[in-house]
């Protein structure tokens, strides 16, 4: 059995995966069969909680609420006790996903923010758009995802 892939997913890929999806996405099977693991931490999951509340998604509280536990029953918890040294964004919001990444020992960081795309040429982990994470899982079918 190959290694679950550990995988850190910015808001904006969890909220179109979950408001906007029409149908269960790949991702979620995923997280379901176990093959991806994705990390969660307070700062992540309280940015995610922020977002679903936006009245522009018109999500009732009950469907916030599922919305986030579903998603957390797949997620590793992982506490940021202190902030790990990581490059320098633009978007102050997006720096708990990087600390993330480096503490879960993450395989990856799933974005389409264009400014924690910026980051990944000075960034140890890859930091990929969903398109690109795709394409290496499909890479990494008959072993580990490659860094």
């Amino acid at each position: 059995m190959n290694t679950p892939a550990r995988v850190v997913h910015d808001t904006n890929v969890l909220v179109s995966l979950a408001v906007f999806a029409k149908q269960p996405s790949w991702l979620w099977q995923l997280w379901q069969s176990g093959r991806v693991i994705p990390l969660a931490s307070q700062q992540t999951t309280d940015e995610l909680k922020r977002v679903l509340a936006y009245p522009k998604f018109a999500l009732e509280p009950a469907d916030q609420k599922e919305l986030l536990m579903e998603y957390l029953l797949h997620c590793e918890a992982r506490e940021v006790p202190s902030a790990p040294a990581t490059p320098s964004v633009r978007d102050i919001a997006d720096r708990p996903f990087l600390e993330l990444a480096i503490v879960g020992q993450a395989d990856a960081l799933v974005t389409g923010d264009r400014h924690l795309l910026e980051v990944a040429p000075r960034f140890s982990i890859p930091i990929l758009t969903l398109r690109r994470f795709r394409e290496r899982l499909r890479d990494a079918e008959d072993g580990p995802m490659r860094r």
